[in-house]
């Protein structure tokens, strides 16, 4: 059981863009240049529970954690590089916490996808999204004690937040599926 959530049955893969042989790559390069779009276009809000759907879905979670790191890292750095955070304790606490919650959501979603492996796929998508979406909230809404900002978390930004990640899910998955179409050596899978 303890390693049973790492790796996902061969016929389990339900989006498969790309050889497994490049899956590792696709999503590194598709969630970093997906994060530097959100870290733009949105600064904290980047729709991190939809990265790690993606991810899950994509890779075994030994891969997706590097992989959601590298975004989180993508963010940071566009976020502090660019975007000129405050480079202070509580601003390094809340990315540090960000963060985690990442990693958090990932792992959440990885659960939820194994334990959905016989849905169909746009089920076990959205019930990891709402997983990811509901852990990572969580770690935040822990952190807010210590580091502040409790009143971020009022149901209509959580909701435009977690609708914001569902739109980003879909985007992702097309994206997937035309990577997949396009491609000529790619796995024949397709979204169930």
């Amino acid at each position: 059981m303890a390693l049973d959530i790492l790796a996902p049955a061969r016929s389990e893969a339900r989006l498969a863009p790309v050889s497994q042989r490049h899956a590792a790559a696709f999503c590194f390069v598709l969630l970093t240049s997906a994060c530097a779009l959100a870290s733009f276009v949105f600064a904290c809000a980047t729709p991190f529970a939809a990265f790690a759907v993606i991810a899950t879905v994509l890779l075994p979670l030994r891969a997706a954690l590097p992989v959601m790191l590298g975004a989180f890292m993508v963010n940071q750095g566009i976020g502090f590089g660019a975007l000129h955070y405050p480079v202070d304790a509580t601003t390094l606490a809340w990315g540090a916490v960000i963060g985690a919650a990442a990693l958090v959501a990932t792992v959440v979603a990885r659960v939820a996808l194994g334990a959905l492996r016989s849905s169909p796929a746009p089920l076990a998508f959205a019930a990891a999204l709402l997983g990811a979406y509901a852990a990572y909230e969580l770690v935040l809404l822990a952190a807010t004690p210590a580091l502040g900002g409790a009143a971020s978390f009022t149901l209509p930004i959580v909701a435009r937040l977690g609708l914001t990640s569902a739109a980003w899910l879909v985007g992702l998955v097309a994206v997937c599926e035309i990577v997949r179409l396009l491609s000529p050596h790619a796995s024949r899978r397709t979204v169930a």
